[in-house]
């Protein structure tokens, strides 16, 4: 990470006065030691830093005036949702300024006739949903941690959920936002149109990891809760036998609205925890679901049955009413802490590998793991290729972290070996981020680079993520982003 800014920290006392003049309510401005602790980190908590100090803005006004104060005075910013993240997007800095956006906590408008919702970005994933379901209406994209996590954090990530197979990640679900600049301006792009015109910004912000700016308010798509919803449990002997599986549904034309994938250890602490029904017997387990018209799914698990049969699945179950349904995601959705339950320690990776070699990297996955000497337990979005891997350790022993974070390192650069990426929707953070050379040349980095520095030439927001070395402006000789401004005047700027 970034040094700290020495003469940051001396002026912090003013930093602080500053910060309670633009926040005066009560509990706005956190400085006490104890109280910044529960800051300290994300849900990478192998990463820990305390804040300089944390600020808890209430209105759009005073998100602008702190970073409008932070740019004249150069002083860094880190923002943060509700600290689920898993890639150490939101580790703070010991000179920095931490921004929590969880007052930002109001479903502010709901739109039946355009199916679209405006909340602020402390609203919780689960939150949009519960707003709209008495009507028959959901938000897509479910992250696992969709009861906690915030959908400005989900914004900042690009997340994605057992759902995004079929529905898409946050990307495909967000219509507009609105965005506060470093320099403390305020833009409005996208809305509940359903295409805007010109670049595309809404989809450079959707997954910039609060690199580019702070999201203060969020329009979404909600859609009609499908008629019919059925999910399979399918048991295989082999990870080989499942993957297979996977490949040959989508093959067949058959897009599942989720299609998931655990290996025998996953299965074992699931169930012990959730007791959802697993197969304890068998080494590869597929959770299917196909929603939609009533005998369309009745069709269509006729047809993904007769394929798990051809691919040699050894057993196989069927949801025979709603409870058995969501009984049989609880099991997934709570594999996390599963894991956490028969280990001390766990970190969560995050790679994406085209389906066709799902088998191959599972198998190499086991070799690693031997390599390294520590456990791995495989949960993952096996429709799109979006693995989590779960490696075990204990911190408490010596050299276990470090041989986990080379087991995850290795796992990543595997997954783009074989023609995947290094994250699918948990963000390249500090986690990932001194990896991205195995997936970019430098001159793909420096262009990613230019357009960081057009929103943030000084690198005051959330500096030390995503890029393992920050260019500055005049090196890459980029277009600040009011020059962007008057080269598109059409944007809305308030």
């Amino acid at each position: 990470m970034p040094e700290p800014d020495q003469s940051t920290l001396a002026r912090r006392k003013d930093i602080i006065a500053a910060m309670r003049d633009i926040v005066p309510n009560d509990g706005g401005v956190i400085v006490d030691e104890d109280q910044l602790r529960p800051y300290e980190c994300d849900g990478l908590m192998a990463y820990r830093q305390l804040p300089m100090i944390v600020v808890l803005p209430e209105n759009t006004g005073q998100v602008a005036a702190i970073l409008k104060y932070c740019h004249t005075h150069k002083i860094r910013v880190v923002p943060r949702g509700a600290g689920t993240g898993l890639s150490g997007g939101a580790l703070p800095m010991a000179d920095a300024i931490t921004i929590s956006m969880m007052k930002f906590n109001r479903v502010l408008d709901i739109d039946w006739d355009n199916r679209a919702v405006v909340v602020q970005p402390g609203v919780t994933n689960l939150g949009i949903t519960r707003a709209v379901e008495h009507k028959g209406f959901y938000y897509a994209p479910d992250p696992s941690s969709q009861i906690a996590c915030s959908i400005g954090g989900n914004i900042a990530e690009n997340s994605g959920g057992v759902h995004s197979l079929k529905y898409g990640l946050t990307t495909n679900n967000v219509l507009g936002v609105e965005m506060v600049t470093i320099e403390g301006e305020i833009l409005r792009i996208g809305g509940k149109g359903l295409d805007q015109s010109g670049y595309d910004l809404l989809g450079v912000i959707t997954g910039s990891e609060g690199l580019l700016g702070i999201v203060t308010e969020v329009t979404v798509r909600i859609l009609r809760k499908p008629e019919t919803a059925r999910a399979l449990l399918l048991g295989f002997n082999s990870s080989e036998e499942g993957g297979n599986c996977v490949a040959r549904i989508i093959a067949d034309g058959i897009i599942p609205g989720g299609l998931e994938m655990m290996d025998a250890p996953a299965i074992k602490a699931t169930e012990d925890f959730v007791h959802a029904g697993y197969p304890l017997d068998v080494e590869a387990l597929l959770l299917v679901e196909l929603d939609g018209p009533k005998v369309e799914v009745d069709y269509l698990i006729e047809r993904v049955g007769a394929i798990a049969r051809e691919c040699g699945a050894v057993y196989s179950r069927i949801s025979e009413s709603e409870d058995e349904r969501l009984l049989f995601w609880s099991g997934r959705k709570n594999a996390f802490p599963a894991i956490g339950r028969i280990s001390p320690d766990y970190i969560c990776m995050d790679g994406t590998i085209p389906r066709r070699r799902l088998a191959e990297v599972l198998t190499g996955m086991q070799v690693l793991s031997q390599r390294h000497g520590l456990r791995v337990a495989n949960v993952f979005h096996a429709g799109d290729g979006n693995l989590h891997p779960l490696i075990m350790f204990d911190a408490n022993q010596s050299g276990e972290l470090e041989r986990a974070e080379a087991f995850g390192a290795d796992i990543l650069k595997l997954c783009v070996e074989v023609g995947g990426v290094l994250s699918g929707e948990h963000g390249i953070g500090v986690e990932k981020r001194d990896l991205m050379p195995e997936m970019f040349t430098e001159d793909d980095m420096k262009h990613q680079e230019r357009l960081k520095l057009a929103f943030d030439e000084d690198e005051l927001l959330n500096p030390g993520k995503v890029f393992p070395t920050l260019h500055g402006c005049g090196e890459l000789k980029t277009l600040h982003a009011r020059e962007v401004a008057n080269k598109f005047p059409d944007i809305p700027r308030f």
